[in-house]
């Protein structure tokens, strides 16, 4: 591929899940292959797991850089009675007692082209050698164009003509939900909230001809770093290693402004009023670090409840600029709704006169 011949407008992951999920319900539109382009770790194949696990249904994950091409193919041998070579499909094929599941080809144009061939055969005639798909099967894969930075072979035009095209992005609204469901640090999130321009710094790693760069699957070990018992040294260190160096310098550099100016657990211990107000953040990182920090805390009905009360103050707190003091609020209200919603906390969010006020005046301003 020359230059970047992506014609295709960008998608989110949620979208291309979506999409996936209708065309595994749709028995014509199954048999045909989709590809998956996308940068590293902005979670292509996940969301073919979760499509799997929402049909219930087997998944074969074929990782084509780690494999030979006599993998696919199968080993031969020589048939005595039939006095020819038969070909022994390898025994993670799918078999007709499985009818229906996806076979997912990872790493498609990172493979080795002898490699590229056998899967090419499964996705254009779904068969290779004697053995068949069944008919049930989906084939999904996936692979970096040469503009991703990647290692990867050309695509010819005949095999992408037989295929459904994603140009899968990160967007950051997708990448803070799977965050917030699967607990990332508070800080990480806080920070990416602001600058969601350093979720996916692939451009400048590549321009820069930098080694390692920010992804969405970096923040991710940033998050398991920072959430673990390593001393501050190690934790600095492993950061480092996982975005590079300068975006580890910056996010340190917020993360100490978040440290300093969202003291959660005074928050909570903090009474009501105005002892609530002169411990609330003053500038924006430690805003939004308040924002997930209070959510990450609200693990019972006390924390809460007592959440709902700090972000309903949160409009009276005073900074040096001004702040998004509504936009946020707003925000941690739907966070907390939802972890509220997760937990069976619905009755602390019913009986908080926090939340009742903050209600009432949303309707007021939205009348």
């Amino acid at each position: 591929m020359l230059g970047n011949p992506m014609n295709l407008p960008p998608v989110s992951i949620a979208t291309a899940k979506a999409a996936l999920v209708e065309q595994f319900a749709d028995s014509v539109l199954r048999r045909r292959a989709t590809m998956l382009w996308g940068t590293r770790g902005v979670g292509k194949s996940s969301i073919v797991r979760q499509v799997a696990e929402h049909y219930r249904v087997p998944l074969v994950d074929l990782r084509l850089t780690t494999i030979e091409p006599v993998d696919i193919r199968g080993a031969i041998y020589a048939d005595d009675e039939l006095e020819r070579t038969v070909w022994f499909p390898p025994e993670f094929l799918p078999g007709t007692d499985q009818p229906a599941g996806i076979l997912f080809l990872d790493e498609l144009t990172a493979a080795d082209q002898r490699l590229q061939i056998s899967a090419y055969s499964l996705i254009l005639d779904r068969r290779v050698g004697h053995y068949v798909l069944p008919d049930g099967w989906q084939i999904v894969a996936a692979g970096n164009a040469s503009f991703h930075g990647a290692v990867c072979h050309d695509m010819g035009t005949a095999l992408a003509d037989r295929m459904f095209h994603f140009n899968v992005q990160t967007a950051i609204d997708a990448f803070l939900a799977h965050a917030v469901a699967h607990g990332f640090a508070p800080e990480v999130m806080a920070y990416l909230k602001i600058r969601p321009d350093k979720l996916d710094d692939t451009t400048t790693q590549l321009a820069n001809d930098h080694l390692v760069g920010a992804s969405p699957r970096g923040w991710e070990d940033v998050s398991s770093v920072l959430k673990s018992n390593l001393s501050e040294a190690a934790k600095k260190v492993f950061v480092q290693g996982r975005i590079g160096a300068a975006n580890a310098a910056e996010f340190f550099g917020v993360l100490r402004e978040i440290q300093a100016g969202a003291d959660v657990v005074r928050l909570l211990a903090a009474k009501r009023g105005d002892e609530t107000v002169a411990l609330l953040p003053r500038s924006l990182d430690a805003l939004y670090g308040l924002v997930y920090g209070l959510l990450a805390a609200a693990g019972d009905e006390a924390r809460l409840a007592r959440a709902l009360e700090i972000v309903e103050q949160l409009p009276e707190a005073r900074g040096s600029t001004p702040l998004p003091l509504r936009e946020a609020q707003t925000l941690a209200m739907e966070l907390l709704l939802q972890r509220a919603l997760e937990h069976g906390f619905e009755g602390v969010v019913l009986d908080s006169p926090a939340y009742h006020r903050y209600d009432e005046q949303r309707r007021r301003v939205a009348a």
